[in-house]
């Protein structure tokens, strides 16, 4: 990931002059990386690393999840939620309890340190968010947007097939 402020434009640079057109994979998650670059910057003013940011994110949409719920939504290994979620309660940000009646599941909540941070960070991924289509006309961002989730579906659906032949080829082994 670029960590000098010239990076990203050395990365535009690459990809102008000298990557093949048929890399389109890389392309995407450089895109990724110089917006996480860009948000990453603007929230550590705030003192909020991306990882948090990530689980912030989904709790202000539905505060109470378990951390394994958590996990799974934020599409990370239950250790690493463990992790940030140990930090942002010493951070004041949330807080675990369990609910009455389990013992077993520890849910996450914000505090409202943590629920009053939305209106200062979402801000920030919007202008992040803004500043990358700058430029780009509303029809070229609508097609974008379509063929980007398309090729999630198209992948979404190789995935699909591939865990299909990977159960058939199992039961196939087993007889």
């Amino acid at each position: 990931m670029p960590s000098r402020p010239n990076d990203t434009r050395k990365l535009l640079e690459h990809w102008r002059e000298s990557v093949p057109n048929d890399r389109l994979a890389h392309l995407i998650r450089d895109v990724g990386r110089a917006q996480m670059k860009a948000l990453q910057s603007r929230l550590s003013l705030h003192g909020v690393s991306f990882g948090h940011w990530t689980f912030l994110r989904i709790l202000w949409i539905k505060d109470g999840l378990t951390q394994k719920e958590l996990s799974d939504l934020a599409g990370v290994m239950e250790p690493t939620t463990f992790s940030a979620v140990k930090a942002m309660e010493s951070m004041g940000l949330i807080e675990r309890r369990h609910l009455s009646g389990n013992r077993k599941n520890m849910h996450v909540f914000l505090t409202p340190a943590g629920r009053v941070l939305e209106k200062k960070l979402v801000p920030l991924a919007e202008e992040v968010n803004h500043i990358s289509v700058e430029g780009i006309s509303d029809k070229s961002i609508a097609a974008l947007r379509v063929t980007l989730l398309a090729m999630i579906e198209n992948l979404a659906r190789a995935e699909g097939l591939s865990d299909a032949a990977t159960a058939d080829a199992r039961a196939s082994d087993a007889v």
